[in-house]
């Protein structure tokens, strides 16, 4: 048998193990497209000084939500036009994209947890009534689990903690790296992005499986 073949064999045993064993521990997925949270100043340079944002439909964390307005988003070598804003409006400008965006855009975003932006790129944002450059804030959202307080009692973890998600299916796998986020306002998701869920024939509301062995403790099966 082939390393590789040995590989994802390993992966689906885990991960069918876990199904047996701790059928609890599942978390739903939530698939994050490009989308960019814009600070009040920037917000007025690009759609005006009376302009408020819309709400187009909630997110599943509380207080987040779709708008109706979209910015295109200018690169050096291509433009990715109708990028939706995710509201409310933030302190800082961050824009989040795929590492396959980056490409297209001809920039090269850093893997960074929300809110780490020092070092990354910047980019031309461009709306209805006015065009920004930012010198920072293009990032690749690293992939993380949303919990409140009460659920990661439940799965035995605490915030910041790194763990693993395993996936059952046809592209079965196991998503490694993955960092713990609790907050008493949070709703139990797994965010990763569409070049992610892709790669793993992922949808919305999937199920995936805090990967734990028998003593309890985080397994991951690439430490």
């Amino acid at each position: 048998m082939e390393k590789d073949q040995l590989t994802d064999l390993t992966r689906r045993l885990i991960i069918q193990e876990v199904q047996k064993t701790q059928p609890d521990l599942l978390i739903p997925v939530g698939l994050s497209a490009r989308h960019v949270h814009l600070s009040k100043e920037d917000f007025h340079r690009i759609f005006g000084m009376e302009s408020g944002l819309h709400q187009l439909h909630p997110l599943s964390q509380p207080k987040e939500f779709i708008c109706s307005e979209t910015v295109d988003l200018v690169g050096p070598n291509r433009t990715i036009y109708g990028v939706r804003i995710v509201g409310p409006l933030r302190k800082h400008t961050q824009i989040e994209i795929s590492l396959s965006d980056g490409h297209v855009l001809g920039i090269n975003p850093p893997i960074r947890q929300s809110g780490d932006l020092g070092g990354s790129p910047g980019i031309h944002i461009m709306g209805p009534k006015g065009a920004i450059l930012i010198e920072k804030g293009v990032i690749c959202a690293a992939r993380h689990i949303h919990m409140n307080p009460e659920d990661a009692q439940r799965f035995g973890v605490v915030d910041k903690q790194i763990v693993a998600v395993g996936f059952p299916g046809k592209r079965a796998g196991v998503l490694d790296e993955v960092m713990v986020r609790v907050n008493p306002d949070y709703v139990l998701e797994f965010h990763i992005d569409v070049d992610e869920g892709n790669a793993l024939f992922l949808k919305d509301g999937d199920l995936g499986h805090l990967l734990k062995d028998f003593n309890h403790q985080i397994y991951s099966p690439f430490r």
